[in-house]
């Protein structure tokens, strides 16, 4: 087959963006009941709509919910753990109302428990009293008066609070035996992943809480993810190694009671420059999952990448580590039931999919793949781990990927666009899992770095601080360090770098066009302009998340100020797609709309994409093609190359002013 000479950008590519909106679904939060396997598929040709699934014993697959129902919590407005099973009986939030109902098979859904503005998440279940134990979310009648809580509802919907008075909770979890209820509490100005603390309750009979006692975290300490053994056996993940390490509190110690020496029973499982947890931007995420045999099936995170481990007793009252071959690189999710465990789980050669593992086999079994096409390996660029230089002598981390596509190749001498993609959070990490997002552009003759900026976690507790105090500079200058180290190696055209991010990745790419001169584009997906006002106009959950990665507001307002892009737009000299969501309540419209205005002003090219009813992040399908096609096509009228595959325009405001920088003949 002759290879086509066409220049980069201009590849014609079979990964539609349609094909990608339409093709991916999200799937997430695996549940054993029994032998059966529920998990969660989120939708994009619904809406956007979270469909439970269950998968039987017998191997038979159905929907277990049904249209208008949609099980989603708007809890932290993040969400997670949005339902649980028990003995085929679901409970779930429905996002329209934010109520709990309870789905029996061959019934419509029923409504369980719920009041004005109230919001439900991260269940668990007390089977001796027959109660839900879940995190409640109380609004108020003005936008920050809202209360977070522990409560307990009964069969007739009935709540009772079982903790109370810190600003959140999350991961309430009952004990096998009825005896304890579990959970971690903050406050502000803290995230989970700040300081936090494991907090143990002692139950009645009646289910009431009869003593609380710290058992693990607290100053400058975060816990997460408690989960119980079957032999009651505490574990959960802490950081006191620098790391998020697995760690636990034997049965045999909680067989007495509560007491303030709980905490120093408190033993590590595992101990390595190794993460056991991600950041708790959701709830019901879980890294690990106990086995009745008393191991533990545990995923860990080295920069990055994870492998699968199984953690065997050493009949001396320790744990040995197995590590588990395994086709993945990218483990979430773990849960485990009787004879199998359930994960996320990817990689560089394979998309995401929810997949059962063999506890006695060890193999893999895909339950539900997240896409259902096809292709061709010709046309898939595989990632390649780098480590550069960057500022005050230290190192940072990046996925670079390439392009590829078989069926071309560039005109001699010239060198790809580069987009530089920096993820959200601040506080998250990107992965090395084969996603269309990424491929949809190598496959189209752009090259691609993913960087784990100085902040991202999956790199121990230091690398995490480095954003301490210093969000919008160590990342802004970790993607600029990227770009550069790749145009020195040669391998991208240092005139034709762009950088795109969603969410707070966006803050960092309004940072790098405002205060760097690296790029000459960029795309911000909801991207922050304006600390100030992200710090006066967002959820309870991030209200006070910039104390840590800016500073104290409003102490140190000036900070905010020097650190928003939209108060030095006289620096912007290059052109900016944004696309934003139009009931985004994390970061507003406004927040895009200000930084439009003022390239307008300026008569500086930008487009602006305004997308009805979707909120923080795209879930509809048509959304999710537009925002794809609209940021290419932007591109390629400021690189001024000719589109392989034709999309819509997008309106670009003073075009005319555009500085095309042309492909190299």
């Amino acid at each position: 087959m002759s290879v086509e000479k066409r220049p980069f950008g201009s590849w014609t590519s079979p990964l539609a963006a349609s094909q990608i909106a339409a093709g991916v679904i999200k799937v997430g939060q695996p549940h054993w009941d029994g032998d059966d396997l529920y998990w969660l598929e989120g939708r994009p040709l619904e809406g956007g709509r979270n469909v439970i699934v269950k998968r039987s014993a017998s191997g038979k697959t159905e929907d277990m919910l049904h249209a208008p129902f949609n099980a989603r919590t708007r809890v932290h407005e993040y969400g997670g753990g949005d339902y649980m099973v028990v003995d085929g009986t679901i409970y779930f939030s429905n996002f329209e109302d934010q109520h709990v109902y309870i789905s029996r098979a061959g019934a419509l859904p029923t409504f369980l428990a719920g009041r004005k503005n109230t919001r439900f998440a991260d269940y668990s279940f007390d089977r001796a009293r027959k109660l839900v134990f879940c995190v409640m979310e109380s609004h108020g009648d003005s936008e920050h008066d809202v209360t977070n809580t522990i409560v307990s509802i009964n069969e007739k919907g009935e709540i009772s609070q079982i903790a109370g008075g810190c600003d959140f909770y999350m991961s309430p979890r009952v004990s096998p035996d009825g005896k304890y209820v579990c959970f971690v509490q903050w406050n502000h100005p803290n995230m989970p992943w700040d300081e936090s603390e494991l907090c143990l309750a002692q139950l009645d009979a009646g289910g009431k809480v009869s003593q609380v006692e710290r058992v693990a975290g607290g100053e400058d300490l975060s816990v997460s993810s408690p989960q119980w053994g079957h032999d009651g056996t505490l574990y959960f993940v802490s950081e006191e190694t620098g790391y998020w390490n697995l760690h636990k509190i034997d049965a045999g110690d909680l067989q007495d009671g509560l007491s303030k020496e709980l905490s120093s029973k408190a033993t590590i499982v595992l101990k390595e420059e190794r993460e056991h947890a991600l950041p708790a931007w959701v709830f019901g995420m879980s890294n690990y999952a106990p086995l009745i045999d008393g191991n533990v099936l545990l995923s860990t995170n080295d920069r990055g990448s994870w492998e699968l481990v199984l953690l065997e007793n050493d009949g001396k009252g320790g744990m040995k580590p197995l590590r588990i071959h395994s086709p993945y690189a990218n483990f979430a999710y773990v849960k485990a039931g009787k004879a199998h465990a359930a994960m996320c789980a990817g990689s560089p050669d394979a998309f995401s999919a929810l997949v059962s593992f063999d506890l006695k086999e060890h193999t893999f079994k895909v339950e539900r793949a997240t896409t259902d096409m096809q292709v061709d390996k010709k046309y898939i660029s595989k990632p390649q781990t780098i480590e550069f230089k960057t500022e005050n002598d230290k190192t940072a981390f990046a996925f670079f990927y390439p392009p590829k596509n078989d069926d071309f190749e560039a005109p001699a001498g010239e060198l790809p666009p580069l987009i530089v993609f920096s993820h959200g959070g601040p506080t998250g990490q990107t992965s090395n899992d084969l996603r269309l997002s990424i491929q949809y552009w190598t496959s189209r003759g752009f090259a691609i770095v993913d960087v784990n900026y100085g902040g991202s976690t999956g790199f121990g507790r230091e690398y995490r601080e480095r954003l301490k105090r210093n969000w919008g500079i160590v990342d802004m200058h970790d993607c600029e360090n990227a770009a550069r180290y790749l145009a020195d190696k040669g391998f991208v055209d240092r005139d034709r770098m762009a950088i795109a991010g969603g969410s707070a990745g966006g803050y960092t790419t309004l940072c790098a066009l405002t205060f760097g001169n690296v790029f000459r584009a960029g795309a911000s997906h909801f991207g922050v302009s304006d600390l100030e006002a992200l710090a006066l106009d967002t959820h309870k959950f991030e209200s006070r998340y910039l104390d840590r990665l800016v500073g104290d507001y409003p102490a140190e307002k000036e900070i905010y100020k020097a650190r928003s892009p939209i108060h030095h737009t006289d620096k912007l000299s290059c052109p900016i797609i944004f696309l934003q969501g139009t009931e985004d309540k994390v970061v507003p419209p406004s927040q895009s709309e200000a930084m439009v205005d003022a390239l307008k002003a300026k008569k500086l090219p930008v487009a602006y994409v305004l997308f009805e009813g979707e909120q923080h992040g795209f879930r509809q399908a048509k959304n999710i093609a537009r925002a794809l096609e609209a940021e290419l096509y932007f591109y390629s009228r400021v690189f001024d190359f000719e589109l392989g595959n034709a999309v819509e325009p997008v309106e670009i405001v003073n075009e005319d002013a555009l500085q095309k920088v042309g492909t190299m003949q």
